[in-house]
This record gives C-alpha cells, structure tokens and sequence, in this order.
C-alpha cells in the first residue's frame, strides 16, 4: 500500500490507466495517466524556479483542475501544500500565508469579480511590518518567490504588471528541468513527511493550521472510500470546496484511492449540480445539509434526472432526522450516510451503507480510520455509557500538531493523545456516535442548559422551516434566552407565533426560542456549517 501522496499518483496512474479521473465541466477531462503525467510537469515547474523539498505551496483557488494539478505537483515536488480559503478576505489570506512560510502561491486570477492577489498585496501595504519581495516585479506579501495566476475568469489582454506569472509561462518553464529528476524528486517523499497544512475557519478565534503526515492523509482518505464502497465506476460531483480537508482528503484523495472520477463544481448552485448529475451520470454526491436542502426544494428537480444518485454523505453540522428522511424518500440515493470530523481529524467516525435508517438518521457512525472516540463527562471524567459529554478522539490520524502553536496543540491534545473536540455528543452500546451540539454553542437558560442541536431537530419538522440555526441571546431576567434564526422553504410562509407555538408544543418550556428571525441565508464556514459566532454577535449588536 502506498504511504505517500506521489506514490499513490503513480501508482494510480498504472492501476486505473486510461480510466477518467478529472473531468472538468467546460475543461479537461484527464485520465489516470494523464493527471500523473501532467502533475509531473508542475512538479517539474515548480522544481525549476527553486521549490526545495520542505517548502510550503499556497493554493488559493477554486475548484478547476488546476487546484488539482498544482496540489499533486507541489507534493510530487516534496513541498508542503498550503490549501487557502477562497471565503478569506486579502487580510485574512495574507496572514495564515505568512504564517505558514510559503515561498509560492497559486493564486486565482479574476474569480467572482475580485482579484484576489491584488487584494493580497492591498492587505501586505496596510501592514508596515511585512516583508514582501518578487523576483521582477513590485513587492508581493509574506516570503513569496513565485506567485502563478491561475485562470478562472477571462484576464484583461495585457500581461499583469505585479511580478505574478501566467499558468502557461509556469508549465513552460518545466521543459528546464529532466523528467528523471522530478521522478527522484517524488520517489524521496517520505510517509512520515507533512504533506499539508490546513487552517481551521476560524469559527472560534484565530484560525490554526493543523498538520498531516502524507501517511496520514492517504488513510483517511481510504477510510472514506472504504465506507462509502467507492469504485473506478464511481463519479464524483465535488461541490465542497479543495481548500477543506472534505473537498481535499475526502474528495481529490478519496477518488485517488479508489479510481473514482473526479467531477469538480467551481461554486456551488443547485440548478448547475443538478445538471451536472444529470449530464456525467453522478453516482456520487456528498456535502453539507444545505447542499440537499436546497436540491430538495429546487422547483427545478422534477426536470433533471437524479436516477444515477448512489451514495450521499453528509455531516459539518447537525443533520435534521428529517432531512435524512426526505433525502431517502425523494432523491434517488441507494445510501445516505452521516459522518463526523474535524480538521484536526478528517473522517473520525462514519456510518456504512447497510447500516439501518434509524442509525443513519440518528447518529454519525461508529468510529473510522483506526480512531478511538471517548466521551469525558463532568471534571474531564469518563462518562457513564450512554451519557452526554465532550467528545474526545484518539487515533493514528490524528493531526501532527498545530504549526509553530506548541501551546495550542497542548491545549486540545491531552497527555493521553485524546483529542478535546469541544464538541458534545453520547455514544450508543454499538459505539455509533450522536452529535449533540458544540461545547461552545450550549447556552444556559434560567439554570438549565439548552443544546442549540435539540431545537433544531425539532423546527426541522415544521413544515415550511429548511433551515435553522438557534443561538442564546443575553436576557436580564433568566441569563440567556434562545433566537431561533430561520430559513423558510419557496413558497412557504411562517410567522414567529407559529413557530413558537410548535416549539411549545414539543420541547420544555425553557428549551422554547423567546425570538425568531426570518432570514433569506445564514452566515457560513467553507463546510456549510452555520456561523453561530456572529449570529450571536449579531444578536449583541
């Protein structure tokens, strides 16, 4: 079994041959062979203007084949991929790129009407106190030598005037270097090395950027496609973005693995997805809740043929029983499974395709990819089976540590090697995980506590209610009260007493929102998860 990125490309590359392995919608479409082929060429590129093994490679960039073929060479160089958001701010990308050291960034051109260097290079002259330097052109930020613009949208005639290159000048620039020394290049990567460093979103406080061995990074992916029983027949629509690990370990590296072909959207629209698994015969779709929501409550589904649909997955937040059930009953899904990790472990528990509906609706599986989870109760103690408490995981998969952070990485990894996750959850006898809510998110409402998650459940099965997201809002008389903000579904229209009249109804007096806000979307980290910290700072303000 290959233990390293490169050699799993190559590896691939004789397994699956002329098999699909990228197609791009309104781009290339790529064998096996050919992706190994071309990731050499930037491997050799890369290698070409100074990349040394070790050096890290920024990618901020959407999802096109370039994201992919930049990844796989960078690796296949030796260097350390830096994955960026592309929902990050010039100021926000400039600082988890310095502080991640990269000496090249593959940056989008034009892409949704910003020019995402040139907002780089605006955040590096608004602070004195970074150094910045390209080679040939005005001063860049951070310790960047090489900045390739990567074409998204259509670029102004003129070549840019900021020092950055063009994809084709970087690809041109391979021919200087002999095919045999990227292949020595790749062949040195060692399992043990780190092969990326993904930044948290930040959700609460200052993102972090959590390392993994390349080892580590092939087993989770294999864990993944293990579970989902993922084949060369499979296509895969990949609508998580590349810079998340979901997008990142879980989809390029899932499909790696397994042969699968990879079907990138560049952003997310349910009508364009459900033309994409209408016209590549998608058998494989996983995302966020929000991404099934919106297909179920398309007025459009009825015109597309979804028959192909195999397998779902889902998780990056609370999944409503209810949604599992409408995901089942109306879409054309042989499996739908939950699953639950974390950037600091990607796929840590995961259901599998002949578990029973009840544990799919209910729970996140049982524990994957070699990990323990444990539940600690009140004082850090373990829990009795069955109750409520921090989830804590174990496992080789566990990320590394967080860069240059020794004291954050203390903090959240124990003595034990037990990962606290600040999440809340129960395990059954089985070992099948339920998420109840985040540590975090829990607020305390005349004494008692309230689990955001519990409520949730229960406004899912309102009918007229596809999404919600409650949070606790200072209240004088009994400390915090619940806000219950609320995304109607087309057509659909609820009032606030009616939704609280349903919540009375269902849950204890103390659990019931005091306030609900309709709203037309809900803040959101690159995972779909809903940003409760300015929901509730929102509610501050």
């Amino acid at each position: 079994m290959e233990l390293t990125i490169p050699a799993a490309l190559a590896a691939a590359a004789v397994r699956f041959g002329d098999a699909p392995a990228l197609a791009e919608p309104g781009g290339p479409r790529l064998s096996y062979h050919q992706l190994h082929q071309q990731a050499g060429t930037v491997a050799r590129a890369l290698i070409g203007h100074g990349v040394a093994p070790g050096d890290r490679v920024a990618v901020w960039s959407p999802n096109t084949h370039h994201w992919v073929l930049g990844a796989f060479g960078a690796l296949s160089a030796g260097a350390t991929l830096v994955p960026v958001s592309t929902r990050f701010t010039g100021p926000e990308a400039l600082d988890v790129i310095t502080r991640s050291g990269a000496s090249v960034l593959l940056v989008a051109g034009r892409f949704l009407g910003t020019d995402r260097f040139a907002a780089l290079r605006a955040a590096a002259d608004a602070d004195s106190g970074t150094e910045r330097s390209v080679p040939g052109g005005p001063p860049a930020p951070g310790r960047l030598r090489l900045v390739v613009r990567v074409p998204v949208e259509p670029e102004p005639p003129a070549g840019p005037a900021d020092g950055s290159i063009g994809w084709d000048a970087l690809l041109a620039g391979a021919v200087a270097v002999p095919a045999g020394v990227a292949a020595g290049r790749a062949a040195a990567v060692r399992p043990d090395d780190v092969s990326d460093i993904l930044f948290t979103s930040g959700t609460t406080g200052r993102s972090k950027g959590a390392m993994s061995a390349h080892h580590q990074s092939l087993a989770v992916a294999r864990a993944w496609a293990e579970r989902g029983l993922l084949t060369s027949g499979d296509r895969y629509l990949v609508v998580n973005p590349f810079f998340h690990s979901f997008g990142f370990k879980a989809g390029i590296l899932a499909c790696l693995v397994s042969g699968a072909a990879l079907v990138p959207q560049l952003t997310y629209d349910p009508a364009r997805a459900m033309a994409l698994v209408a016209a590549e015969r998608i058998t494989v779709l996983p995302g966020p809740p929000t991404i099934y929501q919106t297909i179920l409550d398309h007025p459009g589904r009825a015109g597309h043929d979804l028959s192909s649909l195999r397998l779902a997955v889902t998780g990056a937040a609370t999944v409503p029983v209810a949604l599992v059930e409408r995901m089942r009953r109306e879409l054309s899904f042989g499996a739908v499974l939950t699953a639950y990790g974390l950037t600091e472990a990607v796929v840590a528990t995961m259901c599998c395709p002949d578990d029973d509906p009840q544990t799919v609706a209910t729970t996140s599986g049982r524990a994957a990819a070699g990990f323990e989870v444990a539940i600690a109760g009140p004082g850090g103690t373990p829990a009795a089976p069955g109750d409520t408490g921090e989830i804590l995981l174990r496992g080789p998969n566990l990320m590394l540590g967080y860069l240059d952070d020794p004291a954050a990485t203390r903090a959240a990894i124990d003595a034990g090697g037990w990962l606290h996750t600040g999440d809340v959850g129960r395990l059954d006898p089985r070992g099948n995980l339920t998420i109840t809510d985040r540590l975090t998110d829990m607020y305390i409402c005349g004494g008692f506590n309230v689990y955001p998650a519990e409520v949730e459940q229960v406004l899912a099965r309102l009918d007229g209610v596809a999404e919600s997201a409650v949070v606790g809002v200072p209240d004088g008389r009994l400390g915090e009260v619940g806000r219950a903000y609320l995304i109607t579904r087309p057509g659909c229209v609820l009032d606030e007493p009616r939704v609280l009249a349903f919540c009375r109804d269902r849950l204890a007096g103390y659990k019931v929102p005091r306030q609900v806000v309709f709203r037309d979307d809900l803040p959101r980290t690159p995972a779909g998860k809903p940003l409760k910290r300015v929901l509730r700072e929102e509610a501050r303000d």
